[in-house]
């Protein structure tokens, strides 16, 4: 399939311009200004390059005398259509018929343990590599004891029952909290975090048997905000780095190339419930990562309570499905207040809803007054450790969505 690159000096429009090509139905990707040579001397060349940022004069002219069309600015349309005489190759359909063959290719005869955790990726990768190969798939659910409330009753219980997938459920809540104890810096959280699943990943594939794949949700900003392939280094996702030398298993990652929205489309054509396929993106760290400072037991069950609250609040009131990502964090700033009349000292919780597509840019939503009152109110007057509530308006860039 021929393809477009979009290729990004510095710009931070060079993911909506992959999309936007994506959506007129070519396949498009993000080259950084650092692969440019690389780009132009590969084997196998783009159909055309789309140059964002900006560019000095030398290189203006090196892409000019380079060996495909180049676009710098004027008009998209004409560029994919006349220019290097594109035709709509791309979509879902395309994909999952192209997935599910590298899958198999990939694999062969071999076996592969998925690592579930229930979010958008991890499920859509799970019954689409299920799809592929069927019972060589052994899916491993992780209880690191850094969940929301329920949740890991219903990953096990969903994908035994509806899907039938193999589903091997770790309890090993103690294993990570250990050996998150005392950690605040929160790179140093989510590489331990990644180094345990990875261990937890390889005892449970010699307990398999002769398993030699590991299947990963690793989606297209994964790759990117992990500075991999040339990004700008953001933050580390644990599906990304930390990988040890003596992994042991072959990285079977057919979702690398899609952003977040293309994700979703895939589960709805592998016909994943709605529910699951727009649930609000959870990152692999859960909950450690929204519990600022240490990770404690005690300052887990403050945060599940608080969000349970809160989602609660935030699907009664008809807006779950217009937030992109709805979280709660637990500061480790502490705050004086009252309570029936006594002094308390007690930690600040901060909501932040945003709207996105990508996760690579998101904006704070502006829920109704009404709605942040009831969530607070319930907060301060139901979850004991909690002494007061704040709204996060920041958008990203320059904030993260996550605070860690």
């Amino acid at each position: 399939m021929k393809r477009i690159a979009v290729l990004d000096f510095g710009s931070s429009k060079a993911q909506d311009v992959a999309e936007k090509v994506r959506s007129s139905g070519i396949y498009s990707e993000v080259v950084s200004a650092l692969d440019m040579e690389k780009l132009l001397r590969g084997e196998k060349l783009p159909a055309g390059i789309i140059a964002v940022g900006e560019i000095p004069s030398a290189v203006v002219k090196t892409l000019q005398e380079g060996p495909v069309p180049v676009l710098f600015s004027g008009d998209l349309e004409t560029f994919l259509t006349t220019t290097c005489g594109h035709t709509r190759e791309w979509n879902v359909d395309v994909f999952l018929a192209q997935a599910v063959d590298k899958i198999r290719a990939q694999v062969g005869q071999g076996k592969v343990i998925c690592g579930l955790s229930g979010g958008v990726d991890s499920s859509v990768l799970a019954v689409l590599v299920h799809k592929a190969i069927g019972d060589q798939l052994t899916c491993v659910y992780v209880d690191h004891g850094l969940m929301r409330a329920g949740e890991s009753d219903q990953v096990v219980q969903t994908f035994r029952d509806q899907f039938g997938i193999p589903l091997v459920h770790v309890d090993a809540q103690d294993r990570f909290l250990q050996r998150l104890a005392g950690i605040e810096d929160p790179e140093e959280k989510r590489k331990i975090i990644g180094a345990e699943f990875i261990r937890v990943f390889q005892e449970e594939a010699e307990r398999v048997g002769d398993a030699a794949f590991l299947a990963q949700g690793t989606i297209y900003p994964d790759v990117i905000e992990s500075s991999k392939d040339g990004g700008t280094f953001v933050k580390s996702h644990h599906n990304v780095g930390g990988l040890p030398e003596d992994l042991g298993l072959e990285l079977v990652e057919p979702l690398a190339p899609l952003f977040k929205h293309e994700v979703r489309m895939l589960g709805e054509k592998l016909k994943i419930p709605h529910a699951m396929v727009w649930r609000h993106p959870f990152p692999g760290p859960g909950l450690a990562i929204r519990v600022m400072g240490a990770v404690t037991r005690e300052k887990l069950e403050i945060l599940r309570k608080a969000d349970a609250i809160t989602m609660e609040e935030i699907r009664s009131a008809g807006w779950y499905d217009r937030i992109w990502q709805a979280l709660v964090v637990l500061t480790n700033t502490r705050a004086v207040g009252t309570f029936d009349g006594v002094r308390t000292f007690d930690y600040v919780a901060a909501l932040r809803f945003v709207t996105s597509t990508d996760a690579m840019r998101a904006d704070w939503v502006r829920v109704p007054y009404e709605l942040l009152d009831t969530i607070s109110r319930r907060l301060l007057a139901e979850v004991r450790g909690i002494g007061r509530v704040v709204y996060d308006i920041s958008s990203k860039p320059p904030a993260t969505i996550e605070w860690e």
